[in-house]
C-alpha cells in the first residue's frame, strides 16, 4: 500500500497577510506590481498545425464533465492537435470512474492526460494550472472550467484565430449558457452515470464576452512556460483543506497586465448550475448563496 501524502493544510498568519494584499493589489488599493516578474516581451507567431492543452480541474462535478469529454468525442478536432489534462483526486469515485470510461474512447487528434493528484493540492486550481504552465510544450494552453463543452467546429475555429497571434491572453468573443439548473434537472441527471452525452442547443442562450475569466483564459504557451500561474505568489501554491474561491485567477491577469483579446471561437457552450457542490458549509449557507445567485444572474438579464 502507497503512503499518502500528509498535508499541514491550516493556513499560517502570513499566507492569509499575503493572499488579502494580493487581493487589494489586484483592486489597484496596494502598489505591489512592481515585486513580481514581467511577461516575455517576445513570444512566437506560431502558424500551421497547432498544438493545444486545455485544463480542467473537476471535484464532485463528474455529471458536468461528462458533457465537456463527450464533446471532444463527438465533436474531435480535425486541424489542431489537442491535449485534454484533468486534475482530479481518489476521493471523489464518480470523477475517477468518469475518466476511466473515457480512456476507453479513442480520438483522433485528443490526448487524454488524467493528473491523480492529493485532494489539498486539487483543491487550490492555481497548483494544477501552475504544473502545467511551467511544463507544456504546447502552443497554446486554455485553462478552462469542467462545465465547458465545445461544440461542432470550436477547437478548429479557435485555431484558426490562433494563427500566428502573439498575445498573451485570448478569450471567445462569446459563448452559449444554460439557466441556472438544479442537480434534478433532465440535462445534468441524464449525465450520472459515464457514458456519452451531448447538449440541445436550443437549452442555451447567446452571451457577448467583455474580458477573459477564469474558464475562459487562453495562453500564449511561451508566456505560461515564462511566468508560470502565480508561480511567485506562495498564498495560491498552498494545498487547502477544501476548495477555495478562485481569487488567483484575477491575480493571473493582473500579473499578465491585461484582460484578454477576444478572438472568434465558434460553438462554446457553458452548463450553468446553482448547487455547489464542490463547497463546503451548512445548509442554510449553501441555501443563501444559491439565493444569491439567483439574484444575480436576474440583474444581469435585465
Amino acid at each position: 500500500m502507497s503512503e499518502k501524502l500528509i498535508y499541514d493544510v491550516h493556513e499560517p498568519w502570513y499566507q492569509k497577510t499575503q493572499e488579502t494584499a494580493i487581493r487589494l493589489a489586484v483592486s489597484k488599493l496596494l502598489p505591489m506590481r512592481f515585486l513580481y516578474g514581467k511577461p516575455p516581451a517576445k513570444r512566437s507567431a506560431k502558424t500551421g498545425r497547432l498544438t493545444l492543452e486545455i485544463v480542467s480541474h473537476c471535484w464532485r462535478y463528474s455529471h458536468l464533465h461528462a458533457y465537456q469529454l463527450s464533446s471532444l468525442v463527438q465533436h474531435a478536432p480535425q486541424h489542431v492537435d489537442v491535449i485534454m489534462t484533468v486534475f482530479h483526486a481518489e476521493e471523489d469515485q464518480a470523477t475517477c470512474q468518469l475518466l476511466a470510461f473515457f480512456a476507453e474512447q479513442q480520438v483522433q487528434n485528443v490526448t487524454w492526460n488524467w493528473q491523480k493528484i492529493p485532494a489539498p493540492e486539487l483543491f487550490r486550481r492555481a497548483i494544477g494550472r501552475n504544473r502545467v504552465a511551467k511544463n507544456t510544450k504546447a502552443d497554446w494552453v486554455w485553462f478552462a472550467d469542467c462545465d465547458l463543452v465545445f461544440g461542432e467546429g470550436c477547437l478548429d475555429s479557435l485555431a484558426e484565430s490562433l494563427q500566428g497571434r502573439t498575445d498573451m491572453l485570448v478569450f471567445p468573443a462569446q459563448e452559449r449558457i444554460t439557466p441556472l439548473l438544479t442537480d434534478d434537472s433532465p440535462m445534468l441527471k441524464a449525465a450520472k452515470e459515464p457514458k456519452l452525452v451531448s447538449v440541445n442547443a436550443s437549452d442555451f442562450t447567446f452571451r457577448t464576452l467583455e474580458r477573459a475569466v477564469g474558464a475562459y483564459q487562453i495562453v500564449h504557451g511561451d508566456v505560461c512556460r515564462a511566468m508560470g500561474y502565480c508561480d511567485d505568489i506562495g498564498a495560491y501554491q498552498r494545498p487547502t483543506d477544501r476548495w477555495k474561491k478562485t481569487f488567483e485567477d484575477r491575480a493571473f491577469r493582473w500579473l499578465l497586465g491585461t484582460h484578454g483579446v477576444p478572438v472568434q471561437v465558434d460553438s462554446v457552450y457553458r452548463i450553468r448550475h446553482i448547487e455547489k457542490g464542490r463547497y463546503h458549509g451548512s445548509k442554510a449557507n449553501a441555501k443563501m448563496r444559491q439565493t444569491i445567485r439567483k439574484v444575480q444572474d436576474a440583474a444581469r438579464e435585465q
